[in-house]
C-alpha cells in the first residue's frame, strides 16, 4: 500500500513535473496523476510511481472509464486499471460522475449526466461493478456542466448525494466544479455543499477556471489552466466548515506554472485549513 493520504493538501504531478519532482522531492504529503497515463506495459512513467509511492501517498485519478455512459464497461480499460492498482496500491482511486463515450466512440470529454432516476440507477450499477472489479471501494466525482437538461427530476446535489449512498461508494467534491455550475446555474453553491453526506465526502478538488461569453451571457468554464480564484478558496473554507476536514487536491493541467509555483499554492490549501480550525475526519 502506498503513503496514506493525510487531510492536507496535495498536487496533481504531471509529466512536465516529474523531473522537477524527483530531483527536489517536495515536502508535501501526497501527490494525484491520471490513471490512464500509466496503462503501459512499462516505461518511464510507471517508474516514476514506483519511485514516488513509497514516500508520498498516491492517488489514481480516472478521466477515461465513462462511467454514465450506455456502452459496456470496457474490459480493456477495466483490466489495465485492475493491473495499475495492484502494483501501485494507491490510497485512494477516483472516477467521474460523467460519460465521454457512446458506440466505442471516445468523445474525449467528461459530459455530465442528467440528474434523473433512471440515471442514477444505471451510475450505482456501474460503480458497483468497477468497485467489485477492482474490490474496494471508489471515489466519484461531481462534474462541470454547461446546460441543463430538460429530463432532470431532482437538483444535481441530490442526486450526487443518493448516488453514493446507493452504490455503497465516496465521494470526490470538486469545489470549483460546484462553483462553476453555481454560477452558471444559478444556484447557492451552499445548498449543494450542504446536501454532501459528509461521512462519505473522502477528499475535495481545487482548480482554476476560466470565464468566456456565450450567446452575450458569460459562462464559467473548467478549465484547469489558471490559479484558484477567491471565490473558490471561499467556497472550500465554507466546504470545510461544513463538511469538515479532508485531503484538498490542488488540479492545474494546462499553462503549468513552475513546481515551486504549483506547490506555493497547494501551500494556501493548508494555510486555509489551519485557519479555519477543523479537525481532520
Amino acid at each position: 500500500m502506498s503513503v496514506p493520504i493525510p487531510a492536507a493538501a496535495g498536487i496533481g504531478l504531471r509529466a512536465a513535473h516529474h523531473a522537477a519532482f524527483l530531483a527536489s522531492r517536495p515536502a508535501i504529503p501526497w501527490v494525484e496523476v491520471h490513471s490512464e497515463n500509466f496503462f503501459a506495459d512499462g516505461g518511464r512513467q510507471l517508474a516514476v510511481l514506483d519511485a514516488l509511492r513509497h514516500d508520498y501517498g498516491l492517488s489514481l485519478h480516472g478521466v477515461g472509464l465513462s462511467l454514465g455512459s450506455i456502452d459496456p464497461l470496457d474490459e480493456e480499460h477495466l483490466r489495465r486499471l485492475q493491473r495499475l492498482v495492484e502494483r501501485t496500491e494507491p490510497a485512494l482511486v477516483s472516477e467521474h460522475i460523467a460519460w465521454g463515450g457512446v458506440d466505442d466512440t471516445c468523445l474525449n470529454d467528461l459530459l455530465p449526466m442528467p440528474c434523473t432516476r433512471e440515471a442514477l440507477a444505471h451510475l450505482a450499477a456501474r460503480i458497483g461493478m468497477v468497485q467489485d472489479r477492482l474490490r474496494r471501494q471508489i471515489l466519484v466525482e461531481n462534474a462541470s456542466s454547461y446546460l441543463g437538461f430538460a429530463a432532470d427530476e431532482m437538483p444535481e446535489w441530490e442526486f450526487v448525494a443518493e448516488l453514493a449512498r446507493r452504490a455503497g461508494c465516496l465521494l470526490l467534491v470538486d469545489v470549483n466544479n460546484i462553483y462553476v455550475n453555481a454560477t452558471n446555474h444559478g444556484f447557492d453553491p451552499l445548498h449543494y455543499l450542504d446536501a454532501m453526506p459528509a461521512g462519505l465526502v473522502a477528499e475535495y478538488h481545487i482548480a482554476g477556471h476560466s470565464v468566456v461569453e456565450a450567446a452575450g451571457e458569460r459562462l464559467l468554464v473548467d478549465t484547469h489552466d489558471a490559479t484558484v480564484t477567491p471565490a473558490v478558496w471561499e467556497l472550500l473554507r465554507a466546504a470545510l466548515s461544513r463538511i469538515g476536514r479532508r485531503p484538498v487536491l490542488l488540479e492545474r493541467d494546462a499553462r503549468l506554472p513552475p513546481l515551486a509555483e504549483l506547490l506555493h499554492e497547494a501551500r494556501l490549501a493548508d494555510e486555509l485549513m489551519e485557519a479555519a480550525h477543523v479537525l481532520p475526519a
